[in-house]
């Protein structure tokens, strides 16, 4: 049977990519409010963030965790079952720059969801019992994740990364968490728990305006500017010799590679994109074919830009089996090489193109998905026009920028490689290709 190859069919304009009705306003006490209508079903989505960079990790992330145990007139329950009566929820969480809240609740109850919220914002309370439960909580989730390879594989690579830079550690260690008291957490809340500086996007069947007015008549009482937070530039990556952790007994050794990146506002961000897309950004990828469909050396890999406030990063990982560790470094070094030195085929780039437009579109098709890029676009100071900008940086993209953002990003002499398996059975697969460094677990 002959195959028959079949031409792609013609790009969509980007210029179609329309934007949804939106309203933003800076309220008097510092927090910026975006509101927009995507009226799909009468539900909104709510997310706040708000600047908690150089936050004390350990009673940072308990905070994160205990945030919604309790006000001065509310129990855990009492919030609980307020926010389910308008049909919605709240939760929080973190990352290395901001503490996140996100939710939603029926577009007629977001007077009320705002009302608790604001509750929560100014009058958390912390209670001893409920702190301690979170407390173990959080313990118990920690101590399962250093168990967890991928969770191992991603601390050395922090850790070899950024070295003394606060990105280097983003997970606290148990003990330091068990030693986290509720006044610990009081005195976090007051100091940093602030509107300054903070965001807050709705999403939803609501009028933008009026959904703006209401959040500043909720919120209005919130008020007051937070510690300093800003964290400094993230180091310059520093290639050098390969860093084996030993994982004695592993099955598998965890592959990671850390490349330098563009931040999104770069003019060569969107053709750094695609050569990310070709190389591993994506299941059609080079990587993946190679790696994975060809040599059946792993179930999966995958590549993707990492941003964070202080600087960005290219992240390639991949679970292999011990045997053939040396060999998946070997072809994900030449696939490196290859995306770095061979300009994209034209059928495979337009194949990468479509895949990274597609993406964006269904990322924004939903209130869940819109919220959710919206609020993370604010944190960098980006409006959702970036969304219309960055399409049609994409869609304009030549195969020779590809090529020459894989050449000055993606070449395999940029990178930082961390592997966590068996050293016994592995270092010498991986001394026959380039330095190891070893390092306990």
């Amino acid at each position: 049977m002959t195959s028959v190859t079949k031409a792609l069919p013609d790009l969509i304009p980007d210029a179609e990519l329309t934007l949804p009705p939106q309203a933003e306003r800076k309220l008097p006490t510092g927090l910026t409010v975006i509101a927009i209508r995507r009226a799909a079903v009468p539900l909104v989505e709510v997310r706040l963030r708000i600047p908690f960079g150089r936050a004390p990790l350990a009673p940072a992330t308990l905070l994160s965790q205990a945030l919604f145990t309790g006000t001065g007139t509310m129990s855990m329950l009492d919030i609980a079952a307020e926010l389910q009566a308008v049909g919605g929820g709240l939760a929080a969480g973190l990352d290395p720059d901001r503490l996140q809240i996100s939710g939603n609740a029926l577009a007629g109850g977001l007077g009320r969801t705002l009302e608790i919220l604001a509750a929560v914002l100014t009058d958390a309370a912390y209670p001893g019992e409920e702190v301690v439960t979170e407390r173990e909580r959080l313990v118990d989730h920690i101590q399962v994740a250093l168990s967890q390879p991928s969770h191992l594989a991603r601390v050395a690579l922090l850790k070899r990364m950024y070295g003394s830079h606060p990105y280097a550690v983003q997970t606290p260690e148990p003990d330091e968490v068990r030693a986290v008291e509720p006044e610990a957490l009081r005195r976090l809340h007051a100091d940093r728990v602030r509107p300054d500086g903070a965001t807050l996007v709705l999403v939803g069947d609501i009028d933008p305006e009026q959904a703006i007015d209401l959040a500043e008549k909720m919120l209005g009482g919130w008020t007051g500017a937070a510690g300093d937070g800003v964290v400094p530039p993230t180091p310059a990556l520093r290639p050098g010799p390969l860093l084996l952790v030993d994982r004695p007994g592993s099955v598998q050794s965890s592959l990671r590679i850390a490349l330098p990146a563009l931040t999104r506002t770069d003019p060569d961000y969107a053709a750094l994109t695609l050569a990310n897309m070709v190389f591993g950004g994506y299941f059609s990828s080079r990587w993946v074919e190679n790696i994975r469909e060809d040599k059946g050396y792993t179930y999966g890999s995958h590549s993707v830009i990492e941003h964070f406030v202080a600087g960005s990063a290219l992240l390639a990982a991949a679970d292999v089996a011990t045997e053939v560790t040396g060999p998946s470094l070997l072809e994900t070094t030449y696939e490196l090489g290859r995306i770095a030195s061979l300009p994209p085929g034209e059928e495979e780039l337009e194949q990468a193109r479509r895949y990274a437009l597609g993406t964006l579109r269904l990322g924004m098709s939903t209130q869940a998905g819109l919220a959710g890029l919206a609020s993370v676009y604010a944190g960098f100071g980006l409006r959702l026009d970036y969304l219309r900008e960055h399409s049609a940086a994409l869609a304009a993209a030549t195969a020779e920028q590809v090529a020459a953002a894989a050449a000055r990003y993606l070449a395999p002499s940029r990178g930082v490689t961390v592997v966590l398996g068996d050293a016994e059975k592995v270092e010498p697969q991986l001394a026959a290709l380039t330095a190891v460094e070893r390092s306990a677990q």
